[in-house]
């Protein structure tokens, strides 16, 4: 077997592994030892800044196969009859930095790229089918009531449920993360969502309002509360160790991506906001349509490059899908990608994991970092053969010209209340089981430190939920404050 030699970053030999270049064997460190001089500076500048949410996570490579026939309603290619595509899928908690517990209680991250024969397609969901928030503006501020104190940083549940309690949209997301599925037991036991409402449109131009649905073939488990506490303790990266061990053995994981769909008029008249994030769509209304099964079969070699270089975005479309007027999702496409050219750089989508497998034919010029030649013409309109646009491409956003559906999707509807669906995962969903571990779960939360007057806010909040919920968490944090 050939021998490898140490090389320097531009491919020479390295003189040493482990001396220095001195004046004799003790005598000062030499200026024109540039090797020395460069492990130093690179190792100075090996941090890049970690993401704002999503911090913490990991992933694995795979591939998406269609088993069902959904061309009717779209003429993705990724989508099609028979159609299998390379996928990568990123898994994350929200709120916690890169050096936090897998098993903290905090919603995951479920982000999916489409390698497709027509460009990248992201899908960047959650493990719930909803969020906290309906509005873009509170994003913000919503984070940043989940991360730290400016005085003691420090997280403070006071800080959460003073938020919560001011927010009433929040509701429904809240319940679901006191819940079981709060703290899955791996990423490979939790469901993934597109969570927003999107778009699809089939090869006539006609336009359905759909939501994305990843099903664990695994089935759903969870941790309860001092179990991930203990683990959290024990191994921080418990959910990582877990997906990188069972791929080593060969027990691939798989999700089966469900769709549901509504044809584009009827959301003129739902009798909700069908782009409303803190709402689901009830299955009896729009049953699951079964697309395909995603399944993970290869570990990444470098978690850098691979994993936290890698950058997901809801802009990232392809023909035959799109967003919606839902604002959330609006705003996100211009978020994630203005979130990744601060962290990576303007050119990240040139960085391997990042790239689509087919070419790539954009005005996009220079800019730091960039390793793709461009050609002239570098402009447009041109005369010169430069890539035009696709006008089928640009009638696939015709939803936006109907001002008339946008206005009326946010306007009120008959059951655009805040506590309505909450309340009825709490009495129609969880069983007498699991309302118990809701109500333990909050009580637990509640008392670490959440006080007047948002305490007050907080039995209120859940009265407004469900009025026995209330009751018995305000009975509970009452007996453990007293």
């Amino acid at each position: 077997m050939t021998e490898r030699y140490t090389t320097t970053d531009a491919g020479g030999p390295a003189p040493s592994d482990d001396q220095s270049l001195t004046v004799g064997p003790d005598g000062p460190i030499l200026l024109q030892d540039h090797y020395l001089i460069e492990q130093m500076a690179m190792f100075n500048r090996e941090r890049i800044p970690e993401r704002q949410p999503h911090a913490k996570g990991g992933g694995a490579f795979g591939h998406f196969e269609v088993t069902g026939d959904v061309s009717r309603y779209t003429r993705a290619a990724v989508f099609q009859p028979g159609a299998t595509t390379e996928t990568l899928i990123r898994f994350s908690t929200v709120a916690g930095e890169r050096g936090s517990p897998d098993t903290w209680r905090d919603p995951r991250g479920f982000a999916v790229k489409f390698y497709t024969s027509e460009g990248n397609f992201d899908m960047v969901g959650n493990n719930t089918p909803i969020f906290f928030i309906r509005d873009p503006l509170k994003f913000q501020h919503f984070i940043r009531s989940q991360k730290r104190m400016a005085a003691s940083n420090l997280r403070d549940h006071n800080m959460q449920w003073d938020f919560w309690t001011l927010s009433p949209e929040s509701a429904h997301q809240v319940t679901w993360l006191m819940g079981d599925r709060g703290i899955p037991r791996s990423w490979r036991h939790m469901n993934g969502y597109g969570s927003h409402t999107y778009s699809w449109i089939n090869a006539a131009g006609e336009i359905f309002w759909v939501k994305y649905h990843f099903i664990t073939d695994q089935g759903i488990e969870f941790l309860n509360q001092r179990d991930a506490d203990r683990l959290a303790g024990e191994d921080g990266d418990y959910h990582q160790r877990d997906l990188y061990r069972a791929i080593e053995r060969g027990e691939y994981p798989s999700w089966t991506l469900k769709m549901q769909i509504m044809p584009f008029e009827q959301a003129k008249a739902y009798r909700f906001n069908p782009f409303d994030l803190t709402k689901v769509w009830p299955h009896a209304d729009f049953p699951l349509v079964e697309v395909g099964r995603l399944t993970l079969d290869r570990n990444v070699t470098d978690y850098h490059t691979e994993i936290e270089q890698a950058a997901f975005e809801p802009n990232s479309l392809v023909p035959g899908t799109g967003l919606s007027p839902d604002k959330m999702l609006l705003a996100r496409g211009f978020s994630y990608a203005d979130a990744h050219r601060a962290r990576l750089g303007t050119n990240y989508k040139q960085i391997p994991v990042n790239s689509p497998k087919v070419q790539v034919h954009s005005y996009s010029k220079d800019g730091a970092m960039r390793i793709a030649n461009v050609s002239d013409p570098v402009y447009a309109p041109n005369s010169y053969g430069g890539p035009h646009a696709d006008p089928a491409r640009a009638a696939e956003v015709r939803w936006y010209a109907d001002g008339d559906m946008v206005r009326a999707a946010y306007t009120l509807r008959a059951e655009d209340d805040d506590w309505g669906q909450a309340g009825t995962l709490v009495r129609e969903v969880l069983d007498d089981d699991a309302r118990d571990r809701l109500v333990h779960n909050i009580i637990g939360h509640v008392c670490k430190g959440v006080r007047e007057p948002v305490l007050s806010r907080v039995f209120q909040y859940w009265r407004n939920v469900d009025p026995d919920l209330g009751k018995a968490v305000e009975a509970g944090v009452r007996a453990n404050l007293s």
